[in-house]
């Protein structure tokens, strides 16, 4: 299963968005110092969940990288993430 998916899956899973894309954007790091050379490590989350709601960004944020603690510790170097209310 690539990183992608494992992020969608743990997302859907967790909050049941009503929208959530997951792109990997780790092509346009490629050279990095900190950009390994198989990709994957990259990504832009835009999440739409009622789990969201009454919550500021950063606490939506935490909520977010909270499930994804193990893969942000290992292949995931950069999140950037929209989080939204339903």
């Amino acid at each position: 299963m690539s990183v992608a998916d494992e992020i969608s899956r743990r997302l859907s899973a967790a909050f049941q968005p009503t929208h959530l894309s997951v792109e990997d954007v780790s092509w346009q790091h490629a050279g990095h110092a900190a950009a390994p050379s198989g990709g994957e490590s990259h990504f832009n989350v835009d999440i739409v969940s009622a789990a969201f709601a009454g919550k500021n960004r950063v606490m939506c944020h935490r909520l977010v990288t909270a499930e994804l603690a193990d893969l942000l510790a290992g292949p995931i170097h950069a999140l950037q993430l929209s989080t939204k209310s339903a």
